[in-house]
């Protein structure tokens, strides 16, 4: 397994669908950058997220409710995350994985040195769709983040051959997602 370059990336997105919409190169302008990068690509968050604020709720991956949905307005592009809080977001960008290609998304170090993380996940073989992406709050502070502002990077690695079942072929749960989802059975 090799990592991709950005060359490979452009070549993809281009071509292939792979990250849409596609910006070929590092978007800095006064915000947290996005885009193209040497050997990833710094995916954006969008402006819609899922809160949980029910101080007698359980968290419980076999029987989630869906939380409180929250819709920024584009005038006002950030949310803030209450201190040791955590709320599901989206990636602004679509996803198009290809069957031999497998990639890592972590969060970026900008908000990592806030006490902001985001949890590492992979993006299987075949797998579409916007990420879900689970950011928290660490710190005994309210915490802000952007919309449409670099949350996270992709980091792509090519197999040495493909997999002979990839994440469409075993109709993974969630396929094609498009807002925010939460844990499915």
């Amino acid at each position: 397994m090799g990592l991709k370059s950005d060359i490979w990336i452009k070549q993809q997105a281009m071509s292939n669908s792979l990250i849409e919409p596609f910006v070929d190169g590092q978007v800095r302008d006064g915000c947290i950058s996005y885009g193209l990068s040497s050997y990833g690509y710094d995916i954006r968050l969008a402006h819609e997220f899922v809160g949980f604020d029910q101080p007698n709720d359980i968290m419980d991956p076999k029987h989630m409710h869906d939380g409180t949905s929250i819709r920024i307005p584009r005038s006002n592009p950030r949310i803030c995350i209450p201190p040791g809080g955590f709320v599901l977001g989206r990636s602004f960008e679509k996803i198009t994985m290809p069957r031999d290609v497998l990639a890592i998304c972590l969060g970026k170090s900008t908000y990592a040195r806030c006490g902001i993380i985001v949890n590492v996940t992979p993006l299987e073989p075949e797998w579409e769709g916007h990420i879900t992406l689970e950011i928290s709050n660490t710190t005994p502070l309210p915490a802000k983040i952007y919309a449409e502002e670099g949350l996270a990077q992709l980091i792509f690695l090519g197999a040495d051959q493909i997999c002979e079942i990839s994440y469409k072929d075993r109709k993974g749960k969630y396929q094609g997602q498009r807002g925010v989802t939460p844990p499915r059975m």
